[in-house]
């Protein structure tokens, strides 16, 4: 059931964030035959919270509905690292009887802080991934996702992934049509492919090494010949065994997953830069044949190479018109 959603406003809240909160369960469809939500925006003591762009909003609410919501949602603050102890004990009575518990972006560590991520699946900003999981340590953080539901409590990733995650949950309380009509109005693909590692710009480089460095430097700008550990570890004079051994201490990756990476940034560099077809991008990268390169693409970034050039191409011809 999903008819009550309380959203915990906190000090210096994201604007977007609340507002994604706002259009997806504030806004009265009834009158297309959509379900309405009972919503309300909350803060300790009712009290005015001001937000990060500089204005102030006034919550009718203090923490009273978060007892009796069906969706508890939370959006970053300068305080989620450290919430007040109502905020923390709110959250762990609703997940305690059930009530969805979300967060969007990096509200995430206001869960963590309420140790409600303790041994779950769960996600954030990209960019902030690798704090969440150093400071809570029993969290499984997946940093490539949109969206993570764990039972009850559901992560999403940076900004606009609060629509995919808030869908998805309509999607699962009241069905697919009504997502995707509720998706419809607000201009939204009622579910997009992939997940935010394709949103991560990772330059394409090597690591500082103390031996192998002039190796990882050529064979960055011989991407598209057919290089594997035999050949590498040939090239500087060692037995593969060995190279495999000496790269992985260096390097902190395998030989294969290092070139497999950076096949896969060259690729994803001549998708957004360049009009090659998919099958040449393929071979310029090395991966010989557009097959191979769809495995990767999936494998590593949830999604196809024409998906990616499709969301990407545009936003590099408009930068360098720019």
């Amino acid at each position: 059931m999903l008819a009550k959603v309380a959203v915990i406003a906190q000090p210096d809240v994201a604007v977007f964030e609340l507002g994604v909160l706002c259009e997806l369960f504030g806004f009265d469809r009834t009158d297309e035959g959509l379900p309405a939500y009972e919503f309300s925006v909350c803060s300790v003591g009712g009290r005015p919270v001001r937000t990060h762009a500089g204005f102030s909003i006034s919550p009718e609410h203090d923490l009273t509905p978060v007892d009796e919501a069906d969706l508890v949602a939370l959006v970053p603050s300068c305080d989620e690292e450290n919430p007040p102890p109502e905020i923390v004990e709110a959250l762990q009575r609703a997940a305690a009887r059930g009530a969805w518990v979300m967060s969007v972006c990096t509200g995430a560590f206001t869960l963590g802080a309420a140790g409600l991520l303790d041994g779950r699946r769960c996600t954030t900003h990209w960019r902030h991934a690798d704090r969440l999981a150093a400071l809570h340590p029993a969290a499984e953080v997946d940093p490539d996702v949109l969206y993570v539901a764990d039972g009850n409590i559901l992560t999403s990733a940076g900004t606009a992934a609060a629509v995919d995650a808030g869908l998805h949950l309509i999607r699962e309380e009241q069905g697919a049509e009504v997502a995707r009509r509720i998706a419809r109005r607000m201009v939204m693909p009622p579910h997009r492919d992939g997940g935010q590692a394709q949103y991560i710009e990772t330059p394409l480089q090597s690591v500082e090494c103390e031996t192998l460095q002039p190796l990882l430097t050529d064979v960055l700008a011989s991407l598209d010949r057919p290089h594997t550990v035999d050949t590498m570890a040939a090239w500087v004079h060692m037995a593969p065994r060995t190279f495999a051994r000496k790269f992985r201490a260096e390097t902190g990756a395998t030989p294969h997953d290092w070139l497999t990476g950076q096949r896969v940034l060259l690729a994803r560099r001549l998708l957004e830069e360049s009009d090659l077809g998919v099958d040449l991008v393929a071979v310029r990268a090395g991966f010989g044949g557009a097959a191979t390169l769809r495995h990767h693409f999936g494998q590593r970034l949830g999604t196809t190479p024409q998906a990616y050039r499709a969301t990407f191409r545009d936003r590099y011809a408009t930068s360098v018109a720019s």
